[in-house]
């Protein structure tokens, strides 16, 4: 999904055991159900456990990542192929845009479909 950028959705992710499930008609009930049995932790075990998680991020280098995160987006925005990108957005839409990428069919370098540079060979 990182390198595809492909989105999945609630259902995609119960499958790959990611979260749950449940319909919108019983969203409110589950979310509640869920603070109620948060609500039954002692709250030293709470502020444990979110120090713990956070500890891990951090031994993973999350923070850091986020760093390298937003360099990387400041200089793929404004590379050839993040200009063509935004400029395609504008002229034709954001969604032909993304449909664009996630099919394949542009060469954002060139800024040129596959299809007319296929023609033009």
């Amino acid at each position: 999904m990182l390198l595809s950028g492909d989105l999945i959705d609630g259902l995609q992710a119960k499958r790959w055991g990611l979260g749950q499930a449940v319909p919108e008609s019983e969203l409110d009930a589950e979310v509640e159900k869920l603070a109620q049995r948060m609500v039954t932790i002692p709250r030293n075990q709470l502020v444990m456990q979110k120090l713990m998680v956070n500890q891990v991020l951090e031994n993973m280098g999350f923070a850091s990542s986020q760093v390298l995160a937003t360099l990387f987006n400041g200089i793929a925005r404004h590379s050839p192929e993040g200009i063509n990108f935004k400029k395609r957005a504008e002229t034709f839409s954001w969604k032909q845009a993304v449909q664009d990428r996630d099919k394949g069919s542009f060469d954002w370098t060139k800024n040129i479909s596959f299809t007319k540079k296929k023609l033009e060979s």
